[in-house]
């Protein structure tokens, strides 16, 4: 797998994973009904299954790197959808994450 179907796949379950929270959370708390927490659902059912095509066969290594683009696009998402803007120690703290994604999933490896 290239690294960058890689990290294609990441980009394509955070944006499932995320934007099916965001439908759930709007659905619910600002009471759009359940058609939104439906597609919420739904959502976040495709996000599962996309985050299975990723070709390394260590599930803990993959869901462990996925953590840093759920961080990383979570704020994305709230700055392009609800008008977030984040701070400094927002910024620094997703760039964080984003390297250890880079370290955990992409690093050379002795084996």
């Amino acid at each position: 797998m290239t690294v960058l179907r890689s990290i294609a796949l990441f980009a394509a379950a955070a944006l499932f994973e995320i934007g099916g929270a965001w439908l759930v959370w709007q659905g619910v708390r600002e009471h759009k009904g359940w058609a939104w927490i439906g597609a919420g659902v739904i959502a976040l059912g495709i996000y599962g299954f996309v985050a299975t095509l990723q070709d390394y066969a260590n599930f803990g290594r993959i869901l462990a790197a996925y953590g840093g683009v759920f961080v990383a696009g979570s704020l994305a998402w709230g700055m392009a959808v609800d008008g977030y803007r984040p701070d400094r120690a927002d910024v620094l703290g997703a760039l964080i994450c984003l390297a250890g994604v880079g370290v955990i999933m992409y690093a050379p490896r002795g084996h």
